[in-house]
Parts: C-alpha cells; structure tokens; sequence
C-alpha cells in the first residue's frame, strides 16, 4: 500500500483526511512540519499533503526542508491551501515553484487523482 504523510497544524483536517484517505493509502501524520524530514526518513513517504499556512514553518519551508535533503528531495509534495478560485491556484503554483496546489475545498476525488498522479509520475 503507498504512504502518505499528511502535514496540517489543525488536526480536524488531519482527521479528515485520514478518514477519508485511509482505505486506499497507508496514513502518517503529524501537526508539527518541523518533524517532516524526520517522518519522511522514517517512513518513506511515496507523497507528501502539506498545508501552506502554518504558524512556526510553513509549506516553504517544508519544501526547503526536503529539497535540502538528497535521500528526501525526490518525494514530491502537494500543497493544501484555503486559497479556492482558479487565478488565486494559479499564481499559488508559480510561487511554489511549479509544486502542486489543491484547495482544502477540492472534491476528494480531486485530491485522490492529483495524488496519484504524483505517485504515477
């Protein structure tokens, strides 16, 4: 079963999402993006769902993080924002530097394709 590891400082979305994600993916989870590199050398995530807006490291820095980290900057990541319309996703990925974005407010079944499409990649 491919690995997921779901990055939010607010664990209701956590929840959510593990939820939601659990039957098709095996879940790792944490409310703190300063753990990310150590989960992600622990558990070898096949993708990453990181939040953007969190208060002491935001999805930047995470992306810095792993990007720093030659057994780590392979694993790709999809950003979460509450950012919803088309222009303001638009703007958000060339900011990220071409990185995924999806709204919090996606259709899971959204969420689900623009996951495997990284994991398929």
């Amino acid at each position: 079963m491919r690995k997921i590891l779901i990055v939010d400082d607010d664990e209701a979305i956590i929840d959510y999402l593990h939820a939601k994600l659990e039957a098709r993916y095996d879940i790792i989870s944490t409310n703190a993006p300063e753990n990310v590199v150590k989960l992600a050398r622990q558990h070898a995530p096949d993708v990453i769902v990181c939040d953007i807006d969190m208060p002491e490291m935001d999805g930047g820095d995470v992306s810095r993080a792993m990007l720093e980290d030659q057994e780590l900057r392979h694993i790709p990541i999809l950003f979460l924002t509450a950012l919803a319309s088309p222009a303001d996703m638009k703007q958000l990925q060339s900011q990220l530097g071409g990185r995924r974005a999806i709204s919090k407010s996606a259709p899971m079944d959204e969420l689900i394709a623009r996951i495997e499409e990284l994991i398929n990649k």
